[in-house]
């Protein structure tokens, strides 16, 4: 494969790493999704559903606190939002490879629903159970520490799970026969 500048090789070699990353599930690497999936394979694919539901709920704790909102509506936004940057993550990628829409949502949301719910779960999880951690203001240090923290927990929770539905064929397994 020729490429035209240093980025394309770059992309080129980046692309070829995540395809070995992944090899063994989801049908590649002749193991049909039930081969062995490392812990890489799986903390890669959490640290995706990581990155979405970070945006998602440092956004709808700033748009909660800014409209003045309570702790209840305003992690419903964080929640959602939570999902919809997840899912939007993994939407980017399976359109960028030529999918149709419906395809492509139909995808993200297997490949990504039950892990970002669990890392959503434990993550408000964590803050409702961190004393005046909901009270917390966006200026505080405890607001800062109390997400690195429980995002850090969901992390390490919601690794196993991905590496369990990547076994399986499940989870993102499914996005890899698209890129």
């Amino acid at each position: 494969m020729k490429h035209e500048t240093h980025a394309g090789h770059e992309h080129h070699a980046d692309h070829e790493q995540h395809e070995h990353a992944h090899a063994g599930h989801g049908g590649l690497g002749g193991l049909g999704g039930l081969g062995k999936v490392s812990w890489s394979m799986a903390a890669q694919a959490t640290l995706h559903c990581l990155t979405g539901c970070a945006i998602g709920e440092v956004l709808g704790m700033v748009i909660g606190t800014a409209f003045g909102w309570g702790n209840v509506p305003t992690m419903i936004l964080a929640i959602a939002l939570a999902f919809f940057f997840g899912y939007a993550l993994t939407l980017r990628g399976i359109l960028k490879a030529g999918v149709d829409f419906r395809t492509a949502f139909r995808v993200a949301l297997a490949a990504d629903t039950l892990s970002i719910a669990v890392m959503e779960l434990i993550d408000n999880g964590v803050i409702v159970l961190w004393p005046n951690a909901m009270d917390a203001h966006l200026t505080d240090g405890l607001f800062w520490g109390a997400l690195a923290v429980s995002l850090a927990i969901a992390f390490v929770v919601t690794t196993p799970v991905n590496k369990w539905m990547i076994g399986r064929g499940k989870g993102h397994a499914v996005v890899h026969q698209y890129h």
